[in-house]
């Protein structure tokens, strides 16, 4: 028998109930985040645009377009939307009057990470309890899922026909 042989039937089972794991994970964040966003009186799209502008401080509508994978005119009603609602704010670019420059309102932060402290707090609990190199070994597996998604939603975007 060949070295390792004997272990390709375990390898395998253990890949299909980690793919398996990641779908399931997957299905549940996405159901999690619209629970969220009802709680709020939010859609998941308003969520993704406030949690990136929690992220990244201010951003243009082109760039949140982008990461929400919305059109730039259901972007600007999004963005107009959370403006009333006192979500954000939104400034013209002093550098180029077409763009505008959107903002998360500082003090609507906490009500918004509010509904996620106790998954928060369970989830760094969970990950106190791994090694560190363990740790960074999700964090690679991270990265490259995020890698795997972003080469996905480019090729969606520009209706690959591959797909």
């Amino acid at each position: 028998m060949i070295a390792g042989m004997s272990h390709e039937p375990a390898r395998a089972s253990a890949i299909a109930d980690l793919m398996r794991a990641g779908r399931e994970t997957s299905r549940l964040s996405t159901v999690f985040r619209y629970a969220i966003a009802e709680r709020l009186g939010l859609t998941v799209s308003d969520l993704e645009c406030l949690d990136y502008l929690a992220e990244i401080g201010s951003a243009t509508a082109g760039q949140v377009a982008e990461r929400t994978n919305l059109t730039t005119g259901a972007v600007t009603s999004m963005l107009r939307r959370l403006q009333q609602a006192g979500y954000v704010t939104a400034e013209r670019d002093p550098a180029d009057r077409r763009r505008m420059i959107v903002t998360l309102r500082p003090e609507r932060a906490a009500e918004l990470e509010r509904p996620y402290e106790r998954f928060a707090e369970q989830a760094k609990q969970l990950v106190e309890g791994y090694s560190g190199e363990e740790v960074m070994l999700l964090v690679r597996h991270y990265g490259r899922m995020q890698a795997i998604y972003l080469a996905e939603l480019d090729r969606l975007r520009n209706h690959d026909p591959a797909q």
